[in-house]
């Protein structure tokens, strides 16, 4: 138990640690993994993965094993939306390495044998997960190979299993990670530039040049004689076609009414506030006075000034401002607020702490009760530790018993008092895991904190108020009557707001709602042109949506596409067809000036410009079209994305600020944009099927 709860009080509650699938380095953002490729296998499956259909139940138990590993780190089964979807994330993750990425790795040839894991573990190639992880770091931060060998000493004497399956989870994390690197250093290794390649791209980057230039802008009035007929977007459409993949999607339109505390509701929580105002600044039992009144329990945290302010300000202020008594009430948006100082003292921000952990019950403090007074007379405290303690774990800086830096953050629940404990008078404690005799042995500079009791009361809304923003739901929804038209009625007759949205299975989140799911299944499983009952969302928001449109998942017709598929076959034309007439307008031409006079614009004259492929200072075309062009020579016309260039290039000069080196990072910097691709093209190329927003 007390190498569990040292593992918590390492970590605290960063599961973004254990979670570590973020070090491996060539793993992206799992809602780029989603939209990758999110299409539709069977409907009781979370999804396939190089032809393996994952199924719910089984997705369901690696969701419930990744849960453990979040319980052994944190010490609590709670877990909030966000640590949900973080689980869920790296459970699949795991599947997408496990039937695809390490099968393609070993494919290429890379191998992770029995040998190289132990130097990856515990010998001299200590892999990252590792290496990084909390657990596994001393005092001063860093790596400690022997709490590893510690850490696994332990694993037998657990017979929860607990310490086995983390243990398991970091060894297979290392695993993969391993892949990754070798998959990646054989992928950026291969990105090779040769000497001609480098030469040609120093030329272009270092290539300045002094050039005479006329933009003759497009028209914003539509061209009347530039058609587009249907066949010409039939024939873009076929040779395009996969630029027009698509995810199942449904556009719908929802309106909501969001139950809010009336002015009654607000004076009624005022009242409530004043009724026990004079108990709070009064009652000797403040821990029973706010569990019974207010919504912010009694809490035993020290403050330091400014803390407050995540609270309110104006309670910050008043407790760092030396009031005396209960604050005024302080009132913030719906919610009511007043605040007492309890406790002042000279706190540390961290204490060294040390322990020697007996059973609970009267022989384990009868014991601890011994060597209390055994340690007060001078006995070596890790000799003692190392004889008696049921902790054998807490070594830190080498010494058996030495828990370490604590801080009101990392804290043993239990161990509050340490902060204001003297230092080097040993004392008892007692807590879920047994007895202790504990040792401050060290502090940081005290600071000047607070304990503060805070009265909190915010305004709900009544029955009364409820049933009144309900029935303007209601009285909607009897308009709409299930039916799109019905629901544009009912938005045109009560003059309510209709947001439109565009909704895959993912979407969760409407406006500023969250948690709003039920919204989309609703959507996923309705007919076109239909509209909902009341959905309540979060007991506080009513919806009514209707579905506008069905997108099945694959191409998208071209009737849905048609109209932008128009717009770029006209784009064009009218691009092809402003050349043509620039190119006749400045025929014979023999100067900038004249053609600028042809065209009824304006010369740019002596612009400087750099063929750098950092530079984005001008149209991607013109500039191309200079960097070959000859000198002293109209050029043109060429087709940009705002307009028709004509120019004159007057001079080049090539310099020499992009070295090699510049060449090579260039190259570098390529081929890790092109390594971030490789699970993403994988994903693609094994046509792997997310489906868990179905089901979560």
């Amino acid at each position: 138990m007390a190498v569990l709860e040292k593992i918590r009080v390492k970590f605290g509650l960063a599961i973004s640690i254990i979670i570590a699938l973020a070090l491996l380095s060539f793993i992206i953002d799992p809602s780029t993994l989603q939209t990758v490729a999110q299409t539709m296998s069977s409907k009781n499956d979370v999804g396939n993965i190089a032809g393996k259909s994952i199924s719910y139940s089984d997705f369901l138990s690696d969701i419930d094993r990744y849960k453990t590993i979040n319980e052994i780190v944190t010490g609590s089964s709670v877990q909030n939306e966000q640590t949900s979807r973080q689980i869920r994330n790296a459970a699949w993750q795991e599947l997408v390495d496990k039937y695809l990425f390490i099968k393609n790795a070993k494919a290429a040839g890379i191998g992770v044998g029995d040998e190289e894991m132990v130097a990856l573990t515990t010998g001299d190639a200590i892999s990252p997960v590792i290496a990084q992880n909390p657990m596994f770091l001393d005092q001063n931060g860093q790596f400690s190979k022997e709490n590893v060998v510690e850490f696994v000493r332990n694993i037998g004497n657990d017979p929860s299993g607990n310490l086995r399956l983390y243990w398991d989870y970091v060894q297979n994390t290392a695993f993969t990670q391993q892949y990754y690197a070798k998959y990646g250093s054989l992928f950026t290794n291969s990105y090779y530039q040769n000497a001609l390649q480098a030469e040609t791209e120093m030329a272009q980057n270092n290539t300045k040049a002094k050039v005479d230039f006329v933009l003759a802008p497009y028209s914003y009035a539509q061209d009347s004689t530039i058609k587009v007929s249907s066949a010409d977007v039939k024939a873009y459409y076929k040779a395009h076609k996969k630029f027009y993949r698509q995810n199942a999607s449904r556009d719908i339109e929802y309106v909501v009414f969001e139950v809010i505390p009336s002015a009654e509701d607000i004076n009624a929580a005022n009242e409530a506030m004043a009724a026990v105002y004079d108990e709070f600044g009064s009652t000797d039992n403040m821990k029973a006075f706010l569990l019974r009144n207010s919504e912010r329990q009694l809490s035993d945290y020290w403050y330091k000034a400014g803390e407050l302010n995540t609270v309110n300000s104006e309670i910050n202020a008043f407790v760092f401002g030396n009031a005396e008594g209960a604050s005024p009430v302080i009132r913030s948006g719906n919610s009511f607020y007043a605040a007492k100082v309890m406790e002042k003292a000279n706190i540390p921000d961290s204490v060294y702490v040390k322990h020697i952990l007996l059973a609970s019950g009267k022989e384990g403090r009868h014991l601890a009760d011994s060597l209390l007074g055994v340690v007060r007379r001078g006995a070596n405290f890790s000799a003692t530790a190392a004889v008696y303690s049921a902790d054998q774990g807490s070594m830190a800086d080498g010494e058996i018993g030495n828990i370490g830096w604590m801080t009101q953050t990392y804290m043993i629940p239990g161990f509050e008092s340490v902060l204001t404990a003297e230092t080097g008078k040993p004392y008892i404690i007692e807590t879920r895991y047994g007895t202790h005799v504990v040792l401050v042995s060290k502090k940081t500079a005290p600071v000047a904190k607070k304990r503060v009791a805070i009265l909190e009361k915010t305004a709900l809304a009544s029955e009364a108020t409820f049933n009144e923003y309900y029935a303007k739901a209601n009285k909607f929804a009897s308009i709409a009557s299930g039916s799109f038209d019905g629901y544009r009625k009912a938005v045109d007759s009560l003059g309510v707001y209709s947001h439109q949205m565009n909704i895959t299975e993912a979407t969760s989140t409407y406006g500023s709602v969250d948690n709003a799911k039920e919204i989309t299944r609703w959507a996923f499983d309705a007919k076109e042109n239909k509209s909902s009952e009341i959905i309540t969302v979060n007991q506080n928001f009513f919806f009514i949506a209707a579905l506008k449109s069905i997108h099945k998942e694959g191409y998208a017709p071209i009737s849905e596409v048609s109209a932008s598929i128009s717009q770029i076959l006209y784009s064009e034309a009218r691009k092809a067809k402003a050349k043509e007439e620039v190119a006749a307008k400045i025929a014979g031409l023999k100067s900038i000036d004249e053609v600028a006079t042809a065209l009824n614009s304006t010369a740019n004259k002596d612009q400087e410009i750099s063929f750098s492929a950092m530079s984005a200072q001008m149209d991607p075309a013109a500039l191309g079209a200079m960097f070959n062009a000859p000198l002293n020579t109209i050029s043109g016309p060429v087709a940009g994305a705002a307009g028709t260039y004509v120019f004159i290039v007057n001079s080049r000069e090539t310099e020499s600020f992009y070295t090699a080196d510049d060449a090579r990072m260039m190259n570098s910097q390529k081929a890790q944009y092109s390594a971030q691709m490789i699970l993403p093209v994988m994903m693609d190329d094994a046509d792997v099927k997310d489906n868990r927003a179905r089901f979560f």
